[in-house]
């Protein structure tokens, strides 16, 4: 069974960062503290290597004119969307903000051949001048947030070897005190071992207050997410016209090859039989017989079409009725518990009920499993349905085009499949579908 993971998925790392900081009696943690000055620091280096980069951009798009830049500034601007990933990836981890990536996809023919058309593509996108500006204004005030703490333990430091004597070399004035005696050297020590544990009481609330600050800048813009929404809705239409098309060509050729084939051939047999009828009466049964098979074949064949087209236990019954019945009727021993309090609209019913069908065929055929479960549920206005097996595992997204073809039926109604299939298993698909419940009948 292949393994497929979805466009959009919920990133735990971004609240498990916050809670590593924070208790709910707003208590100080030192542990949190002390991993929280660390990541300060490094974003702050990441805000140094910003504000070299950003000299860097100004310099190459003052060189546009003269030709040079056109080839200098495209490198940088990538170099740029590198950095600021990886500010975007470490807000979520550190400062439990979710930053999505902005940038507009490059168009469909290369760019790259045409170094003045790659420059207009980089040039046409606002996240990059977004970005540009997050260097600059990461580098004054991002840098103070993050290294705030750390300035606070290298005071702490001097205010302690106040005492030592060495105020010849460490200064005449400890902030607002004058260093003219032991007494004021030894409040001076007292001051900075008061803020060793306020640089770690600090380090947190300042790492997300940065986080919010980069998100600021570098999260999409309306004007981004409409556009990314646009292409993404332009795709999906693509895809589930060409997958209705593939739909309505499979029915034609089951029709053609199969009952259609079936009731000419019962046709023939019946005229065939009623030549013979006066003169061989048991030829023409034989042949009555033989239409006869030939009817109920065909009549059986519609049902299955019919029934690959939209179930009737779907139809009549709903989609949590449909889903215990595959429970049933799969050959796998399946934990079912489904909770769904009414009925979504017969387009995501379909959808929902052939994910479910293809994800137990599949665990059926190539998995190896003997036991399984199935969960569904209804909550925050999202279907989620949950299907595990404790097969082999292992399964690999280029082998087959069946879950494919699945994850393009969910992203026409905005959902999205997720697999975990570790070697030795056990295999574990979570589905979701934004939708909301008509009242039960």
């Amino acid at each position: 069974m292949p393994i497929l993971s979805g466009a959009s998925t919920t990133d735990n790392d971004g609240l498990i960062a916050h809670n590593q900081y924070v208790r709910n009696d707003n208590r100080f943690v030192a542990s949190g503290g002390v991993a929280a000055t660390f990541q300060g620091i490094a974003l702050a280096g990441i805000a140094i290597v910003g504000l070299m980069l950003f000299f860097l951009l100004t310099i190459a798009g003052s060189l546009i004119g003269l030709g040079v830049g056109v080839f200098l500034l495209p490198p940088l601007v990538m170099r740029t969307q590198r950095l600021a990933n990886v500010q975007r990836r470490l807000a979520g981890k550190w400062s439990g903000v979710q930053i999505p990536v902005p940038y507009r996809p490059p168009p469909a023919d290369d760019v790259s051949r045409s170094p003045l058309r790659h420059l207009h593509h980089l040039l046409g996108d606002q996240a990059n001048w977004r970005d540009a500006l997050w260097l600059l204004v990461d580098s004054m005030i991002g840098i103070l947030l993050t290294a705030m703490p750390l300035g606070l333990i290298l005071n702490g430091i001097r205010g302690l070897m106040m005492p030592i004597g060495l105020g010849e070399w460490l200064g005449n004035w400890y902030g607002f005190i004058p260093m003219n005696g032991p007494v004021a050297a030894w409040i001076a020590a007292v001051l900075g071992l008061a803020q060793l544990p306020l640089a770690f009481w600090v380090a947190p609330p300042m790492l997300r207050l940065h986080g919010r600050l980069a998100a600021t800048l570098l999260s999409p813009t309306e004007t981004t997410r409409l556009s990314h929404r646009v292409q993404h809705l332009t795709e999906t239409r693509d895809d589930a016209v060409g997958g209705q098309a593939s739909e309505l060509r499979r029915i034609e050729r089951n029709l053609h090859d199969g009952a259609q084939a079936r009731l000419v051939a019962m046709g023939m047999t019946l005229d065939a039989a009623m030549r013979v009828l006066a003169e061989h009466p048991e030829a023409a049964r034989s042949l009555l017989t033989e239409a006869k098979d030939n009817s109920s074949k065909a009549l059986q064949e519609l049902r299955s079409l019919v029934r690959g087209i939209q179930p009737p236990v779907l139809v009549d019954r709903g989609l949590a009725d449909a889903i215990r019945t595959l429970a049933m009727e799969n050959p796998l021993r399946l934990e079912t518990s489904v909770d769904i309090p009414g009925r979504p609209s017969p387009a995501v019913e379909a959808a929902a009920y052939f994910t479910v069908s293809e994800v137990l065929n599949n665990a059926m055929k190539h998995s190896g499993a003997q036991t399984g479960s199935i969960y569904a549920s209804h909550h925050d206005g999202r279907l989620v349905i949950q299907v595990s097996d404790n097969g082999r595992g292992g399964a690999d997204p280029s082998h087959g085009s069946g879950l494919r073809g699945i994850e393009r039926r969910l992203a026409a109604l905005d959902g999205f499949i997720t697999i975990l299939s570790p070697l030795g298993g056990p295999t574990m698909v979570s589905i979701e579908i934004p939708c909301e419940l008509s009242a039960p009948a």
